[in-house]
């Protein structure tokens, strides 16, 4: 029969079957697909079908608040410890610190500040430190902290459990715990709704009638001050199915405590019985639980202490009264989704990546797990969605998650560093909303700012140094020896003027080019000669918590902080504040001329960048940090403040200053890799900056194994920090894309191990989202979408040849350079395929 068919019969039917086997793998792949879909998390962990580079998960509860998983909304945060016997839940909401609006601006105190300046010119430099601590200081000199609001104490009948799993799904932003008690399969499930601003828990059981609890929701007190804190709060129940806390912050520094807060609990239950007495919820025999804080407290804002807090939160429950779990969680993943799922990544699996989280992190030294690094890398931006949303309060040194009342460094902003590098991520991350409370905090700060460049130091503009808190002080505080770091706000404004470099939106330029401008008047009115005369410093000056090792420094009793001190810091223009002048004053100049205004002022700024002291080079070959050759007194320190040029700054460039690169290198060598756990991913970032990708990841891995908790919290001996792991994430980010000076480079510090993969969703400066995927080193395929419309201009591998298609697949005009960069036009929202041969 086959002899009698024709070619064209015959090629018709092995086309047919060609086609109808395509149909089954097709409809395989479909079902296989479906069904790991439909398969809950811990079917998944335990068959090994999840994903490594979106799920964290471990095989025990959280041993400590360490350990414990967060959720959060932004405004509301909770560590979830997933422990069986009894289960523990703490909360937080961003707006419940001690104390309440004050000022700490020192009126008068500019009357000083020439014979401070004097001095350090002369070399006196603790009599500068002295008496600019008498001077210039704010008051109070220390400021407020941030609280923890309440906890949730769940009572479980059976402390016994088998095959146990919990984890943090970053794909839908819930954290779950699954085990076994007896003959009864039990899950936790826990989200933070931004929608409906509610914290929901549910436990659900296999079997009807089988969960049964005692729960007490607890407020927190100031235990280390008992005796005079005023941190008072009532335990309460709330009608047949709710428990209520109420309180008040507590006085601190002087300052009362202003803020009063309610949190409740509202419990739903599907079967069973639920009963409230004196201040404890009881649930017996229910097929499913869910229980939903809510909480709010009287701030407005950083001067207005006026809203009801009782109030607030009835509205929050009149918003989830009538709704089902099933309506809210789904309201939450709507939301949550259209900001994670705009950056996939995918790097290399190896069988370490379906193991427990915390043992991936143990072994990734030895073993490779290049998908532990885009866990890391997806942990950070969920950190972000987590703890910075608009209309909420910045991330703290702690995000939003803290759960004592005497946190370290009082879980404030501290920005000669940690601030800054919780938002290294959030343009590239593709979450340029995330900014909108630094953006905030940053206008804010010129409230108090203003007042002190005007008291303290008698200059136009604004000023702000290295720590806030809620209430926007701007005052130098801690002591001299940190307080002399005038240039906080400076560096904020270099992350206002990144954000307008990604998103190209000029109607944002405008509100916020007066903030940039105060900062420029400040500066213009404090520079002052150095000792020869030639170039402009900034007096009083210090390297951020360095004490250098110059003649005569040594161990000395401070009177403002009533401590032994190792030395002074106190100088003229060190070399962290002579870089990010730099910037700032560069950024201004653009963002002028982009705006048409202000052409005089802007020529001035430009003669005084001119004049501002220039990096030099120490004897021993590195970058040097201070004004003066001066070696540093503790070797080596965990500070790289001179390196800020290099990252995040825009001062040190391969391409454009190589003369800078060799000291810049020493230095980092000099630092070492180890040290603090912020430490570690700035230093990884400008290794990526360097393009030694491999040295820039061997610095991520230690971080992951020595300086972070089971979930990438930075660990530095003491309750977490969020600059560990955003930074991480910064700098991973630096491996993969670099769009500074206008050039967008792919891969240029790509390490060994991550020889292929894939990005969705990266954003460049200049308003372009990135897609790209790689193989062997080498870039196989990319996606420019074009948000503003400017040109592109891409830095190309050696070896190969670029062609640009635009939408409708028509080649587009392209211009090579000697440096090895394509350029083209693009018009606003469209796409581009690059085909690389």
């Amino acid at each position: 029969m086959v002899k009698n068919m024709n070619s064209t019969t015959l090629n018709n039917l092995l086309s047919n079957k060609i086609r109808l086997a395509a149909i089954a793998l097709l409809a395989l792949f479909i079902s296989n697909t479906t069904l790991a879909q439909q398969k809950d998390i811990a079917e998944k962990i335990a068959d090994k079908t999840f994903n490594p580079s979106t799920l964290l998960w471990y095989n025990k509860p959280a041993a400590k608040w360490e350990d414990a998983l967060p959720v959060g909304n932004g405004r509301l945060g909770a560590m979830v410890f997933g422990t069986t016997g009894e289960e523990t839940i703490q909360f937080n909401e961003d707006t419940y610190w001690s104390g309440g609006p004050y000022s700490t601006v020192v009126k008068g105190g500019y009357r000083a500040l020439p014979e401070v300046q004097k001095l350090v010119r002369e070399g006196e430099y603790l009599k500068a430190h002295n008496l600019f601590g008498r001077a210039l200081m704010g008051y109070p000199v220390e400021q407020q902290k941030y609280q923890s609001l309440a906890e949730l104490h769940i009572f479980f009948p059976n402390k016994e459990s088998t095959d146990y799993k919990r984890w943090l799904d970053l794909e839908t932003g819930i954290t779950a715990v699954s085990y076994k008690t007896g003959n009864v399969l039990l899950k936790e499930e826990v989200f933070a709704s931004a929608p409906h601003q509610v914290v929901a828990i549910r436990f659900t059981a296999d079997k009807k009638g089988s969960i049964s609890f005692k729960a007490q929701l607890r407020g927190v007190r100031n235990q280390a001050h008992s005796n005079y804190a005023t941190d008072y709060f009532r335990m309460d129940g709330s009608g047949t199915d709710g428990l209520v806390v109420t309180g008040k912050s507590a006085d601190y520094l002087g300052v009362e405590g202003k803020l009063r807060y309610e949190a409740r609990i509202k419990a739903v239950a599907e079967g069973g019985t639920v009963t409230v007495d004196n201040g404890e919820l009881t649930v017996k025999e229910a097929d499913a639980v869910t229980l939903y804080f809510l909480a709010a407290t009287n701030f407005v804002n950083y001067k207005d202490v006026s809203a009801d807090q009782h109030q607030r939160t009835e509205d929050y429950l009149s918003g989830i009264t009538g709704k089902t779990y099933e309506t809210l969680k789904q309201a939450h993943l709507s939301d949550y989704e259209s900001l994670f799922n705009r950056v996939k990544m995918e790097l290399p699996v190896s069988p370490l990546s379906y193991l427990p989280t915390d043992l991936r992190k143990s072994r990734n030294l030895e073993e490779p797990d290049a998908s532990l690094a885009a866990l890391a890398y997806q942990f950070g931006r969920y950190l972000l969605i987590a703890s910075s949303r608009p209309g909420t309060e910045p991330a703290n040194l702690q995000g939003i998650w803290n759960n004592g009342q005497n946190p370290m460094w009082d879980a404030k902003y501290t920005t000669n560093i940690n601030t800054q590098m919780n938002y290294w991520i959030v343009e590239s991350a593709n979450l340029s909303e995330c900014a909108a409370p630094l953006i905030r905090m940053v206008k804010e700060l010129t409230d108090q700012g203003a007042q002190v460049a005007k008291e303290h130091y008698g200059c136009r503009g604004w000023v702000f140094h290295q720590n806030t808190d809620l209430w926007r002080v701007a005052a130098p505080m801690d002591g001299p020896t940190w307080g002399t770091f005038t240039v906080g706000g400076a560096w904020l404004c270099t992350h206002l003027w990144e954000h307008y470099l990604y998103t190209q939106d000029t109607a944002y330029l405008k509100d916020i080019y007066p903030v940039i401008k105060g900062a420029v008047q400040f500066f213009a009115d404090f520079l002052t000669p150095d000792a020869s005369g030639k170039w402009l410093v900034t007096n009083p000056s210090t390297s951020p918590e360095n004490f250098p090792a110059r003649p005569g420094n040594g161990r000395y009793f401070d009177e403002v902080t009533g401590s032994y001190l190792p030395g002074t810091s106190i100088c003229a223009g060190s070399a962290i504040d002579m870089e990010i002048l730099s910037d700032l004053f560069k950024y201004y100049i653009a963002a002028a001329g982009v705006l048409h205004t202000d052409g005089d002022f802007a020529g001035q700024v430009a003669q005084l960048r001119g004049r501002l002291l220039p990096p030099q080079v120490s004897q021993d070959g590195t970058l040097q940090e201070w004004a003066q050759d001066w070696p540093q007194s503790e070797h080596p320190h965990r500070h790289i403040s001179h390196l800020y040029g290099l990252y995040p700054g825009d001062v040190f460039s391969l391409q454009r200053t190589p003369q800078w690169i060799a000291a810049c290198r020493k230095s980092l060598i000099q630092r070492g890799d180890g040290s603090a756990e912020w430490a570690r991913p700035w230093k990884a970032a400008m290794w990526s900056r360097l393009m030694e990708g491999d040295h820039a990841y061997r610095i991520i891995k230690g971080y992951f194994k020595e300086e972070s908790n089971p979930q990438f919290f930075g660990n530095a001996g003491f309750p977490i920090q969020v600059d560990g792991p955003l930074g991480i994430a910064a700098a991973i980010s630096e491996m993969l894309v670099q769009s500074q000076d206008s050039v967008i480079s792919l891969l240029p510090a790509l390490p060994q191990e991550w020889s292929s993969g894939s990005i969705q969703g990266f954003k460049a400066r200049g308003g372009f989202n990135l897609s790209f995927s790689w193989t062997e080193n080498k870039l196989q395929k990319l996606d420019i979408r074009s948000v503003a419309g400017k040109p592109c201009v891409l830095k190309m591998q050696p070896g190969n040849r670029y062609a640009v298609y635009n939408a409708a697949g028509k080649q587009i005009h392209t211009k090579e350079t000697a440096s090895h960069t394509l350029q083209f036009e693009t018009i606003p929202g469209e796409n581009y395929r690059i085909k690389i041969m």
